[in-house]
This record gives structure tokens, C-alpha cells and sequence, in this order.
């Protein structure tokens, strides 16, 4: 007897495969912690310090570094959730989000920040944050709308984070990395997103007005139109059409 494999669920596998990133990412970051934690390596000084050469660096390693278990750990959850998002909803978009929000938001805070080292994944958080919040708003679909939703459920009180209300608190990559991820969302706005069923409503409307057309092109509204034949002549036009004919994938 022939062997009987059972279906494979697509959606699942896409899924797990828009979490891969964001956990192998957040992994990386927990084995930098690690590493300076046992080897006393004192990473913060390849954070980002404004407007300093020694700085500059911290443009591309300050994402890597965090100040202790705890801080790892408050950036770790949203960065997977939130990097699922974008990656599950956004695949086209999502690698250049990331990598503009880390070079920008960094460079915007080597400019404008406090003299201060400036360490943690923060401003990709709120970047990722803003982005699939507004991503979903700018587009009007409902099931990105929903996702909006949710990313206000779990994290509108990130938002108090822009404000300079905390002392130790880089405030700077907070507001920095929202307003690119807003951006971002706004320049990809017509970037059609993956998983999510287009609207068809004026697709049936336009199927209306041509078959209403067809119906009537070449006679006056007083003509008497003759019933069609019924089984259809051959030769006929069959009923399936390909070019007018959506299926499902």
C-alpha cells in the first residue's frame, strides 16, 4: 500500500519561520550577556557616546549590549513578539525596518543625546512598535488593524518611555526609534503584506459593471433581448475563464 503522509499546515510553518529570526536574535544577545558577565568584559564602553569619535561605534554595537539580566530580559519578550509581527505581516520589509532603525536610531542618538553611554535593544523595540502599529493603521485592513490592536494591549505603555522621565533611562533611543519606525511604516504603506487576504469588494463591483456592460453593448434600452440557449451552442464561451477567475493558494 502506498504510503499516506499527512498534510502539512503552510500556515504554521510560516509561522515558526517568522519567530526563527527573532529568537536566534534575542539568543545572540543573551550569549553576549553572557560572555560579559563571567569575563568582567565591561561592554557598556562600546556603547554609543554623542558626538564623540570613540562613539561612533556604538552606532553598530550599542543594540548588542545591555546592562544586566534585567534589562536583557524587559527587551528580550517584546523583541520576539514584535519581531514576529514584522516578519509574519512585512517579510519584504521587515529586514530593511530592522537595519534602518538600528543604523538611524543610533546615529540620530550619537547626534542629539545625552553625554552618556547609550547600551540596549531599546530603540529597535519601540522602531518595530511604531512600525507594525502604524502599518496597520496607514493600510486599513482589518486584520493588520487587529494587530495594532494588540500591540497597543501589550505595549502603550511603552510610550512613556520618550519622555525624560526616568533617570538612567536612554530616552533618546526611545523616541528616536519610534519616530523611524513611524517613518518607516509611512514609506511602506503600499508594500503589499504577506498572509493577509486583499480586499475584494471592489473586484466584485468591477465583475458587476463589466457584466452588466456586456449585457447590454450594441442595443437601445428598448430592445427585447432573446433568452440564450440553454445547454450552450458549441463553440460557445465556457464558463470558466482564467483571466476573470480568482483561486485561492
Amino acid at each position: 500500500m502506498p504510503r499516506i503522509t499527512p498534510p502539512v499546515d503552510h500556515d504554521l510553518r510560516r509561522m515558526y519561520t517568522a519567530m526563527f529570526f527573532p529568537a536566534m536574535g534575542v539568543a545572540l544577545l543573551w550569549v553576549i550577556l553572557a560572555f560579559d558577565e563571567v569575563y568582567r568584559l565591561d561592554l557598556a564602553r562600546f556603547g554609543i557616546f554623542p558626538r564623540t569619535v570613540r562613539g561612533l561605534r556604538g552606532i553598530l554595537f550599542a543594540p548588542l549590549i545591555h546592562g544586566g539580566v534585567e534589562h536583557l530580559f524587559n527587551n528580550s519578550i517584546p523583541l520576539l513578539i514584535l519581531g514576529w509581527f514584522t516578519v509574519y505581516f512585512y517579510p519584504k520589509a521587515s529586514g530593511r525596518v530592522l537595519w534602518t532603525s538600528w543604523l538611524v536610531t543610533g546615529l540620530w542618538v550619537w547626534a542629539m543625546g545625552r553625554e552618556s553611554f547609550h547600551i540596549g535593544a531599546s530603540g529597535i523595540v519601540y522602531a518595530l512598535a511604531a512600525f507594525t502599529f502604524f502599518s496597520g493603521l496607514f493600510r486599513r485592513r482589518i486584520a493588520l488593524m487587529a494587530v495594532s490592536l494588540i500591540v497597543v494591549f501589550l505595549y502603550g505603555s511603552l510610550w512613556w518611555g520618550v519622555l525624560p522621565i526616568q533617570v538612567g533611562v536612554s530616552w533618546e533611543s526611545h523616541l528616536a526609534g519610534g519616530i523611524v519606525g513611524t517613518l518607516m511604516a509611512w514609506h511602506y504603506r503600499k508594500l503589499s503584506p504577506a498572509h493577509v487576504p486583499p480586499p475584494r469588494v471592489e473586484e466584485d463591483e468591477e465583475e458587476e459593471e463589466d457584466g452588466g456592460d456586456e449585457g447590454m453593448s450594441g442595443t437601445d434600452p428598448g430592445d427585447e433581448q432573446p433568452p440564450a440557449p440553454f445547454p450552450p451552442r458549441y463553440g460557445a464561451p465556457p464558463y470558466y475563464d482564467p483571466s476573470r477567475t480568482s483561486g485561492t493558494w
